[in-house]
């Protein structure tokens, strides 16, 4: 038994004691990780408290092991081969499972802990981020959390319908500031035609909402339309997720392939963060959209495809091609029409009409219609500079919905974090930090009586002490 496995061991004996009275003993639980001691020890672990733990340590198979049967909490790692730390590969089967399970609920972990790998994760449609080794609670706290949220999605879905309930078919509200309007006038001019469009602008200005109101005001709406996060894509993958392959093409392949091209034909292929891919990649793109055609791997004859196509880079296409990281004739071929979007802290009250629309489409998922924001809420969201866009807004009044106990939201329920106002520009934005800030703010709006704030927290007493200590508030 490796050194690892021996000490999770002894953590579990710690603990079993106590745990078992407090085992869950339902829900379904996927833990998926190369390494087979881990996803041991944590079935180990975890089996107290649910009732049933699967693992999966080739990622291969996780398409065939969610066809078998639904999962209330994913633990997925964000690294499959030796010496891997970009966690691209994590990101892709992240975004695999959310198109195959738009509900369930992820946990991402990792032995190399960043942010900014854990921001996008969490904007893809994580639930929490841990680090390896873990601390038992938090993976108890994270899990437990990712099971609540499938539970209320499928909850919602199920009093909402499927339409109402997903994010992907939701008709996006444009807005009415002059910076918009010039966006709404280009979309309206370009929609019904087949002109490739770029789509530039920052990490969460709704790039891909926008792709979507193309498509669905074009003549290809009742067709295809496939979304690509191209920086979610291994490069060893790129070929097989875009083109397709066929059985035994390669190691693993054990059945046929229809490809991203294949699936939006006669539809609309929206290929998202462009400019991640690398030269190699960027000249096999070109030649399927010059030829018109994609041949899948392991296979001899080419097939025609009929799409539309829209891309979207947060960098200027001069930018690229100044440093040399693009090539010139394919940003040609995809940019017949670019289209900026701009910044939300350039929208005026856009930001407002936005936050409306938030606040009715989550009252109704959670069942809390009617809640509106407070004078000083809305003047803290104009100092706010939303460095994460539209994106953030989103989940910022998601979030607020959640924990707020009146109809009014208060400035400390949208929890923002004081680094990220004007005169700043980046912000913290881990959920241990949101955590933080949260308990610091009830503690000091109940004064100091910790009851009363455990109580806001929906929390114990003694869980609220356990955080004081941990967070050295």
């Amino acid at each position: 038994m490796s050194n690892f496995l021996t000490l999770t061991f002894r953590l579990t004996l710690s603990y079993r004691g106590n745990q078992s009275r407090m085992a869950i003993k339902k829900n379904h639980l996927l833990l998926i990780d190369d390494d087979r001691a881990t996803v041991r020890a944590l079935q180990l672990l975890l089996g107290e408290r649910y009732q049933s733990v699967s693992i999966c340590t080739h990622p291969e198979r996780i398409p065939e092991l969610l066809a078998e049967r639904t999962y209330d909490a994913v633990l997925l790692d964000m690294n499959f081969r030796p010496g891997a730390r970009s966690g691209n590969e994590g990101l892709y089967w992240l975004k695999r499972i959310r198109e195959t399970d738009p509900d369930v609920g992820i946990v991402l972990m990792t032995a190399y802990g960043e942010i900014e790998l854990a921001v996008q994760g969490m904007k893809i449609g994580a639930i929490d981020f841990l680090q390896k080794p873990w601390d038992n609670d938090r993976l108890y706290a994270s899990l437990h959390s990712a099971v609540q949220v499938t539970n209320s999605r499928r909850k919602a879905k199920g009093n909402l319908g499927e339409e109402d309930a997903g994010f992907s078919t939701e008709k996006m509200v444009l807005g009415k500031s002059p910076a918009m309007q010039q966006v709404v006038e280009v979309v309206a001019k370009v929609a019904n035609t087949d002109a490739n469009i770029l789509l530039t602008g920052e990490h969460g200005t709704g790039k891909s909402m926008i792709a979507r109101e193309i498509h669905r005001e074009s003549k290809r709406r009742n067709r295809p339309f496939i979304s690509v996060d191209l920086g979610a894509i291994a490069e060893s993958l790129f070929e097989s997720e875009l083109f397709g392959h066929t059985k035994h093409a390669f190691t693993g392949a054990v059945k046929e392939r229809v490809g991203k091209f294949e699936q939006a034909d006669g539809g609309t292929l929206f290929l998202d963060e462009i400019s991640n891919l690398s030269p190699t990649l960027q000249a096999k793109l070109l030649v399927a959209l010059e030829n018109r055609s994609i041949t899948r791997l392991g296979a001899s004859k080419a097939k025609s495809i009929d799409i539309r196509l829209i891309t979207a880079t947060n960098r200027h296409p001069n930018t690229l091609l100044k440093k040399g990281t693009f090539r010139e004739d394919l940003l040609y071929r995809i940019n017949t029409v670019q289209l900026e979007l701009p910044p939300l802290r350039e929208r005026g009250d856009d930001l407002f009409l936005y936050a409306a629309h938030y606040l009715e489409q989550f009252g109704k998922k959670y069942s809390k219609p009617g809640l509106y924001l407070s004078a000083e809420s809305k003047r803290a969201m104009q100092l706010y500079r939303w460095p994460g866009n539209v994106r953030e807004l989103r989940n910022v009044i998601e979030r607020a919905l959640i924990m707020s106990d009146t109809k009014t939201l208060q400035p400390n329920a949208l929890n923002f974090q004081e680094t990220s106002l004007l005169e700043e520009e980046e912000v913290a934005f881990t959920i241990e930090e949101m955590e933080r800030q949260m308990i610091r703010k009830a503690i000091e709006q109940h004064q100091g009586n910790l009851s009363a704030a455990a109580e806001q927290l929906g929390i114990s007493r003694q869980t609220l002490y356990n955080k004081i200590k941990k967070y050295s508030l």
